[in-house]
């Protein structure tokens, strides 16, 4: 790989996660990110009429829940590993 290659993906990554969180966020998605995994999760959506943003409504009753939303609750969330989880101390030497 070049140089030039190489400076021209450095400076794409990072313009593409800004992106891709931007255009999530206005979608409706959270976005985490650790060492080991990037998560998009669903969030409620500000102008759903059945829970005006909540995410949800109180149930009645001696106990009331919360009962979620389906504008966020019924999409599934995204998981992508990027390092893998390692034990911080291995039963035996590398060597």
């Amino acid at each position: 790989m070049s140089a030039r290659t190489a400076l021209l993906l450095a400076a794409a990554v990072p313009l593409t996660a800004v992106t891709a969180a931007a255009v999530l966020k206005a979608g409706h998605w959270r976005v985490s990110a650790d060492r080991h995994r990037l998560r998009v999760t669903a969030r409620p959506r500000p102008r759903c009429p059945r829970c005006h943003g909540e995410g949800g409504r109180w149930t009645g009753g001696p106990f009331p829940e919360m009962e979620a939303c389906g504008c966020w609750a019924d999409r599934p969330e995204l998981r992508v590993r990027l390092l893998p989880h390692r034990d911080p101390w291995p039963d035996e030497p590398p060597f």
